[in-house]
């Protein structure tokens, strides 16, 4: 998944891997450790992490996902999909499990209080979800012309590079490259190597049933019970 860390906390080669969320150690109970409240991404990268297929539909195995994230649950402080940001920006949580944008949204955050918290992004080294931010048009948009006069905007080169140098997001216009920040295009953790994106997988839409077990479950994560 993303992890990201308070370095002073946590250091760099203990956060490289997800058994830090998945096995927490217990002295970082009290400085929290957060986790997304978004189920079938997180219980899917935990059926990854037990060996199983993350975009598979084995309800024995989402069996055994529950089990393990239920010994965990007790070192967790909450589960939520952006109170992360502000928290360990703020030296609140010493580790988050989160979406990469976010991380850079809480450096600078960091950076602009003048806190000294120092933050870590981490692809952890067994893989994780790879994710995407998608310009759709619904079928009955009343003005298609107008949504793709906008996307062809957003895609222009250099739109794109000054949407990448302010969020500090990746973006796949290759055009672009040549007018985004090289301490972007040079960060590992914005873009991956090869050998890192060969340990991604991308998430896949799931049968009606498997959802409906996939929310129950994490209902009984979330709650404890």
């Amino acid at each position: 998944m993303w992890i990201w860390s308070n370095q002073d906390w946590v250091p760099f080669q203990t956060v490289s891997t997800r058994c830090l969320i998945l096995q927490p150690l217990q002295k970082l109970q009290d400085c929290g450790v957060t986790v997304l409240d978004s189920a079938d991404e997180v219980l899917d990268i935990v059926v990854g992490y037990l060996g199983g297929d993350p975009n598979g539909e084995d309800r024995e195995m989402l069996k055994k996902v529950e089990a393990q994230m239920m010994k965990v649950r007790p070192y967790y402080r909450y589960f939520h999909s952006s109170n992360y940001i502000n928290d360990l920006a703020n030296g609140e949580i010493c580790v988050a499990m989160g979406w990469s944008g976010d991380v850079f949204q809480a450096m600078a955050r960091a950076d602009e209080a003048g806190n000294n918290v120092s933050i870590q992004y981490i692809i952890p080294r067994e893989g994780t979800q790879i994710w995407f931010d998608v310009m759709a048009i619904p079928a009955d948009a009343p003005h298609p012309e107008n949504a793709h006069a906008y996307i062809n905007y957003i895609l222009r080169p250099d739109v794109m590079a000054g949407i990448t140098n302010y969020v500090w997001y990746a973006n796949a216009v290759p055009a672009a490259n040549s007018l985004t920040d090289p301490e972007i295009l040079a960060d590992p953790a914005i873009y991956p190597s090869d050998e890192v994106k060969a340990r991604l997988f991308a998430g896949v839409v799931k049968s009606q049933g498997y959802i409906r077990q996939e929310t129950r479950s994490w209902n009984r994560i979330r709650t404890g019970q």
